[in-house]
C-alpha cells in the first residue's frame, strides 16, 4: 500500500464521498474555493445526485465499487458526507487505498466500527480529521484551546437544541433516516462532547436519562475530576432551540462565544488540518482516534438509555 501525498505547494486532490445536503451546501464548495485542494470527483450511492453535483462543480462523477476504485486511486485524500455506519466500511476502504481522511461525526454509531477506522488508518499510516464543526470554526476554536489551557474547572453544562423534527419544520436534513433512528445523542452529541472533552479531560462514568420526545440528557464525569451535564434534542419546540456551553471553575465562568455557524469556514480549516498531519505526520488532536472515543461514549450512554 502506498500512501498518497500531495508535495509541498501541491493541491491535496480531495474525492467526496456523498451527494446529499451536507455534501451539496458545505462539502463540495468548501473544497472547491479551497485554494490548497483540488475535488477530485464525487461518489455517490445516487448515481443522478452524483452526477448533479460533479457537474456542478467542474468535476467527474463516479458511482459503483469500480467507480469508488478508481476515485481513491486518483486521489490523496477522501472527505465523506455519508451515514456513518455507511461512513465507516468505506473509511476502512479508502485507507486501504492510502487516503487521508476527513470523516463527519460520528466516525460511526457502533464501538466496533469506529474502532476498525481507527485500525485502518493506523495500519495505513494515513492522516484524519473527525469534522466536529465547532473545532475548527474560527469563533470557537481558538475559545476551546483557551479553557483546556486554563484548567482548574469544577463542572460544565452543554445544550444542543434543535427543532429539525419538531411539526412544522422544513429542512432537508429532517427526511434523513439515520437521523431520525438515532437521534439527538447520535447527531449533536458529538458536538457536546467535542468540546467538553478536550477541556475537562476523557470520560470516565456516564449516566444517560430520557426527556421528553427525542430529549437525552447526560452526566458524565471527567478525568479531571470535573462533571458535566449535556442536554440533547432534534425536535424540540422552536422557542427552545439553541447551543450553550459554560464552564465553571476557579477562574470563574466561561462561556462558548458566537462563531460557530461558518460550517463552510470550519470546513476549510479541517482540510487545512488534515493536509498538515498528511504532510508533518504529526496526528491532529480530532482525528480518528478521538472520533472513535467520541462514539464509544454515546454507545456507552446509548446502552444506559436501553436499561432505562
Amino acid at each position: 500500500m502506498t500512501t498518497h501525498a500531495a508535495g509541498p505547494g501541491t493541491p491535496l486532490r480531495t474525492a467526496l464521498v456523498g451527494a446529499g445536503p451536507w455534501a451539496r451546501l458545505t462539502h463540495a464548495p468548501a473544497l472547491t474555493a479551497h485554494p490548497g485542494a483540488v475535488l477530485s470527483g464525487v461518489w455517490g450511492r445516487r448515481p443522478e445526485a452524483a452526477r448533479t453535483l460533479a457537474a456542478a462543480h467542474g468535476t467527474e462523477a463516479y458511482t459503483g465499487d469500480e467507480g469508488l476504485d478508481a476515485l481513491l486511486a486518483a486521489s490523496d485524500a477522501v472527505a465523506f458526507a455519508v451515514p456513518p455506519d455507511v461512513q465507516a466500511p468505506l473509511a476502512v476502504r479508502a485507507a486501504a487505498a492510502g487516503c487521508h481522511l476527513l470523516l463527519d461525526k460520528p466516525v460511526a454509531t457502533t464501538a466496533a466500527g469506529a474502532r476498525e477506522v481507527a485500525e485502518a488508518a493506523e495500519r495505513a499510516e494515513v492522516a484524519s480529521v473527525v469534522f466536529c464543526t465547532l473545532r475548527f470554526a474560527a469563533g470557537t476554536a481558538g475559545w476551546i484551546a483557551e479553557q483546556a489551557a486554563a484548567g482548574g474547572w469544577f463542572t460544565a453544562r452543554a445544550l444542543w437544541m434543535g427543532a429539525l423534527f419538531a411539526p412544522g419544520a422544513r429542512s432537508e436534513f429532517a427526511d434523513s433516516p439515520w437521523r431520525r433512528e438515532k437521534g439527538a445523542l447520535w447527531d449533536v452529541g458529538p458536538h457536546a462532547l467535542s468540546v467538553l472533552i478536550p477541556v475537562l479531560g476523557d470520560v470516565t462514568e456516564v449516566v444517560a436519562a430520557r426527556g421528553p420526545a427525542d430529549t437525552t440528557q447526560l452526566l458524565l464525569r471527567h478525568t479531571s475530576g470535573a462533571s458535566s451535564t449535556v442536554t440533547l434534542a432534534l425536535d424540540a419546540p422552536p422557542g427552545a432551540v439553541g447551543t450553550e456551553v459554560e464552564f465553571r471553575g476557579e477562574r470563574g465562568v466561561s462561556v462558548l462565544p458566537p462563531g460557530g455557524g461558518d460550517a463552510l469556514g470550519a470546513f476549510a480549516a479541517a482540510v487545512d488540518a488534515l493536509a498538515e498531519a498528511a504532510r508533518t505526520g504529526v496526528a491532529h488532536p480530532c482525528d480518528v482516534r478521538f472520533g472513535a472515543r467520541l462514539t464509544e461514549v454515546l454507545a456507552e450512554a446509548e446502552a444506559g438509555l436501553g436499561r432505562a
